[in-house]
């Protein structure tokens, strides 16, 4: 579901007939058996090109002690849309994409810094609290289109800028990583 447009997925089957009720009974056990699969504290392992790690201080991993991200998985995850000005394009732009905070708790991060690194080795520390306290997306789409690597992507951390008057300083503008590549939780 994407939180901007608030569509809802409608159930296929209703309950009130035996099939349907069956169907869902048969679903249901089919994903308790999947999650019981996993072992505890484990997070579900990417099937697709990995294009986010994090590491350092978690309680859920899917390959040794890191937590590795397809974009099947970042796009599971609920999606925020921010429409907002920044230092790198002429005008206001959207970016969507899984809020910070919720990728954190995927990987169960328990940490009070985050060390976000880029393609090009480009690092910068940001407390949690940044993600806990303001709507901090990972994002993946520019106006609604996949980030490619030209255009600052596949991942770029986003603050809402045009939100909160405070975000607009360099501190903040330093901390949006273009071509997220990894994540270290201290």
């Amino acid at each position: 579901m994407n939180i901007e447009s608030g569509n809802l997925q409608k159930r296929s089957a209703p309950l009130s007939s035996r099939r349907g009720l069956l169907k869902a009974a048969a679903s249901a056990l089919a994903g308790a058996a999947s999650l019981a699969a996993l072992p505890a504290g484990a997070l579900e392992a990417p099937t697709g090109a990995v294009l986010l790690t994090l590491t350092g201080l978690l309680r859920k991993a899917n390959h040794g002690t890191k937590a590795h991200f397809d974009m099947a998985m970042l796009e599971a995850l609920p999606q925020l849309t921010h429409t907002t000005r920044t230092p790198w394009y002429a005008q206001s732009r959207r970016f969507t994409g899984p809020l910070l905070r919720d990728v954190l708790s995927a990987a169960g991060a328990h940490g009070s810094r985050l060390r976000l690194s880029a393609l090009n080795d480009y690092q910068v520390d940001m407390p949690v609290d940044d993600a806990q306290r303001y709507d901090v997306i990972v994002a993946r789409l520019l106006d609604d289109k996949p980030l490619g690597v030209r255009d600052k992507g596949p991942l770029f951390v986003m603050y809402p800028f045009d939100s909160r008057r405070e975000l607009r300083t360099a501190v903040y503008y330093g901390r949006s990583v273009w071509q997220l590549r990894s994540i270290e939780v201290l």
